[in-house]
């Protein structure tokens, strides 16, 4: 009888010790959830307020560019620049409110860093490549240039990349890298260019009446420029014409308009004046029997 009674306190005891057991880890999971809770909470007001603040100094920064009247293409490389130094610091800041330890962070990450350089070694290069680009400002936000095979307008010159308009309106995205060691052509830079045209004119016609006519045309438009005079000489004797080579000074912004607009007025002129354009010929002599 005593047994019986023994073995009834023991497994009271048992049961009793697990309840407890049970209610100490409910207990622990309570409070690792009231702690983890407000950890997270912690983090995404962190969040919140830390997008707010880079949304607000990135406005503060390009008001003061523009009140400094720094050049567009800086201005855009710099508040590229803050947004991703801003954002690093507002991760890690989020990543200290969840418990990670930051010093042990900073040291994995700048362990990582060797790895993550070699990987991103393409990036760096264009992140250098856009500082020297800013440095010796080969071109600037609002340029006509051509490179890498593409030709657009300078829209903007970020951290890794530079933003081209085409003529047609397509953007294109050009490495810095590319951008700073190899050739770039900037059409915009000098505020005069010359335009050359070649035209073909029968063979028996008139060079000094040719010469004469295109010399009125050119004096007619007060968009082609007296200084550097207009040149016009006879630039070849092909198969089936004689070339006339012309070359004028313009202002960069008349260029394509003087250009299309001179090819109109030489080809309504010469049908006018009779002067003929020539076109392939074949001569056959054919052999007496």
């Amino acid at each position: 009888m005593s047994l019986s009674l023994f073995q009834a306190a023991l497994a009271a005891q048992t049961a009793t010790d697990g309840i407890s057991k049970l209610q100490m880890f409910f207990e622990r999971f309570v409070d690792w959830g009231v702690s983890a809770g407000g950890r997270i909470i912690g983090a995404v007001l962190i969040y919140i307020v830390g997008r707010f603040l880079i949304s607000l100094l990135k406005k503060m920064v390009a008001r003061l560019l523009e009140k400094r009247h720094v050049e567009p293409s800086i201005q855009s490389f710099v508040r590229s620049l803050v947004n991703i130094l801003l954002t690093l610091l507002l991760v890690i800041a989020i990543i200290g409110k969840l418990g990670v330890d930051t010093a042990s962070f900073a040291a994995l990450l700048a362990s990582a860093g060797v790895a993550i350089g070699m990987a991103l070694s393409g990036n760096l290069q264009n992140f250098a490549g856009g500082l020297i680009v800013l440095v010796f400002r080969p071109f600037k936000v609002g340029d006509l240039i051509e490179a890498q095979g593409v030709t657009g307008t300078v829209r903007e010159i970020q951290i890794f990349h530079t933003i081209l308009a085409t003529a047609d309106n397509k953007i294109i995205y050009v490495p810095n890298g590319a951008l700073s060691s190899g050739t770039v052509t900037n059409y915009s830079r000098e505020e005069t260019r010359r335009i050359e045209w070649v035209f073909g004119v029968e063979y028996g016609e008139d060079y000094d009446r040719v010469e004469q006519t295109l010399r009125q045309l050119l004096s007619a438009d007060n968009r082609i420029l007296s200084t550097p005079e207009p040149f016009i000489a006879l630039h070849a004797l092909e198969d089936s014409s004689v070339n006339v080579v012309i070359r004028v000074w313009v202002k960069s912004a008349d260029y394509w308009a003087v250009y299309f607009d001179t090819n109109r007025a030489v080809y309504a002129l010469f049908n006018k004046e009779g002067i003929s354009f020539p076109f392939p010929q074949l001569t056959v002599h054919q052999a007496k029997s």
